[in-house]
């Protein structure tokens, strides 16, 4: 009460200290819902369209939506949850040039890599997941404020999104587009497949290695190699490589259970092999079956960096 304010008279509120406004976008609760609702029924209708008019100019839709609705949607998902005090800057960045640096890079690496082996599939899984690592170390490398296991995994993650995306788009229009002109079934079957498997791939064992690399990030910025960082990049490297050479391993099962004698160069990373007569329920059995199994120790092998990210939080 001053001075000069009669007896009774209620004293005007001081205003309290404003809170800033927050430095990130607010995005709306479940906005990866309706972004994957969206995009899956735009998907579905634009497959029936182009099979329907068989018209190939809708391809380009069918390709782009159909690499990009998954990855968007979980890239969406992860910074909506987790990754909001991050800044766009660094999810976009790593999204789509991280994504784009690492197909160029993973590109370049192996076409050095074209005898199917076993040594190849493990050199193009260490090379990919190199690029991938490296992409992220570039991005973040200005970005000194970054760092502990829980930014690793939504950085990580969303640039393994990135990667997915552009890499299942390639896959969908080298499917597609043939020397017997476009296979639509082909391109279909290929894109299904290979959405239902991008949350357990790219994305999830960029997620681990990220965090291992950001988990001990030091105040400066600078980055340490670490034997966590290097059991992560290898661990994310022997799946991807049993996840390309699963095809390769169903090949050999069938020959071995039908000794029909296949030819297994006709294989190459990423592309199925063209099996014969009653072999294909066999092959399909085998070759799926293999990718749904390493998509199943992805998720188990994640769980212990997002464990090394509550203890991190807790200490001092």
């Amino acid at each position: 009460m001053t001075q000069n304010q009669p007896p009774g008279t209620p004293r005007a509120r001081v205003p309290g200290p404003q809170q800033p406004p927050p430095s990130y976008p607010r995005i709306p609760a479940g906005l990866w819902k309706r972004c994957l609702g969206i995009g899956l029924a735009l998907w579905t209708l634009t497959a029936f369209v182009t099979y329907g008019t068989a018209d190939v100019t809708p391809l380009p839709t069918l390709i782009l939506l159909g690499g990009f609705l998954v990855p968007v949607s979980f890239a969406l998902w992860a910074y909506e949850r987790h990754g909001r005090d991050l800044g766009t800057s660094a999810v976009l960045g790593c999204f789509l040039a991280g994504g784009a640096l690492g197909v160029l890079g993973a590109s370049v690496t192996e076409y050095q890599l074209t005898r199917p082996s076993l040594w190849m599939y493990v050199g193009t899984g260490l090379a990919e997941e190199a690029v991938k690592l490296g992409a992220l170390v570039f991005l973040l490398r200005r970005h000194t404020r970054i760092r502990g296991p829980r930014a690793g995994l939504v950085l990580g993650a969303t640039l393994g999104f990135g990667f997915a995306a552009l890499e299942s788009a390639g896959h969908a229009f080298d499917a597609a587009v043939s020397l017997q002109g476009v296979g639509l079934r082909t391109l279909l079957e290929t894109e299904i497949l290979r959405e239902v498997l991008t949350p357990f791939g790219h994305g999830l064992w960029t997620a681990v290695t990220g965090a291992a690399l950001l988990a001990r990030r030091r105040p400066d910025g600078r980055f340490r190699l670490t034997a966590r960082l290097a059991g992560a990049c290898l661990g994310a490297s022997l799946l991807h490589a049993l996840r390309d050479s699963t095809h390769g391993i169903a090949l050999w099962l069938v020959d071995r259970l039908t000794r029909a004698g296949l030819d297994g160069t006709r294989f190459a990373p990423g592309r199925p092999p063209r099996s014969t007569g009653g072999q294909d329920h066999l092959f399909t059995l085998f070759s799926v079956g293999g990718l749904f199994l390493v998509a199943i120790v992805g998720p188990a092998w994640a769980r212990t960096p997002a464990h090394r990210d509550a203890a991190w939080r807790n200490t001092p």
